[in-house]
């Protein structure tokens, strides 16, 4: 888990700085959200392509990471407050050709539809894509991915406070924290200029 967490962080870390201090030094404000498609052409199609196809795993996978902690919480609670429900509680033995016996809830069918729909929606309605995506990104890099494994490792190994070790990681995280606060800053002022010419169900140029 510590060197899947290493190579994946450096990655991403040197993907992001790339793209980020590249794109600026070469086009300034005017750098696009989108490198490959935000210059108004579209070759070569096949590399286009791959990133969309790899985007749509990424985003994908995400998605399911992110919606099973809610639709096992809703769920649950649900079991709870309603015990006697059949439509809640009851499963429905259904026999698939080479797979074998699925059991079909049918209130966990048309929540977790009526979830996906919504969301859909949703992101059609407000199809800020970059400046979301990096809002949600600056307001969960410091909390999930430095401050909360530093205090971890901090607590585990028990160092002294004020030691080396102990100043170098808080000036990290600290470090991170503006970093954080400085991204969420610029994506909110993206959504407010977004916002101006926003027209419900049409992609921003």
């Amino acid at each position: 888990m510590k060197r899947a967490s290493f190579v994946g962080i450096l990655t991403t870390t040197t993907f992001y700085i790339l793209c980020g201090c590249l794109g600026y030094a070469a086009f300034g404000n005017d750098a696009p959200g989108n490198f490959l498609t935000g210059f108004g052409f579209y070759e070569p199609f096949v590399l286009v392509d791959i990133a969309n196809v790899c985007i749509a795993i990424h985003l994908i996978g995400a998605y399911q990471v992110f919606c099973q902690p809610i639709f096992s919480f809703v769920e649950s609670r649900c079991h709870k407050r309603w015990p006697d429900s059949k439509f809640i509680t009851s499963e429905h033995a259904i026999n698939i050709p080479f797979y074998g016996v699925y059991y079909l809830n049918l209130f966990r069918l048309v929540w977790r539809t009526a979830y996906v729909i919504v969301t859909a929606v949703l992101a059609m309605l407000l199809p800020f894509f970059n400046d979301f995506l990096a809002l949600l990104g600056a307001i969960s890099f410091w909390p999930l991915t430095v401050y909360f494994p530093i205090e971890m490792y901090m607590a585990r190994s028990k160092l002294p406070k004020f030691s080396f070790t102990w100043t170098s990681l808080k000036i990290l995280s600290w470090a991170c924290l503006g970093i954080s606060l400085v991204s969420a800053a610029g994506s909110i002022e993206g959504l407010i200029r977004a916002l101006k010419t926003y027209k419900p169900f049409k992609a921003q140029q």
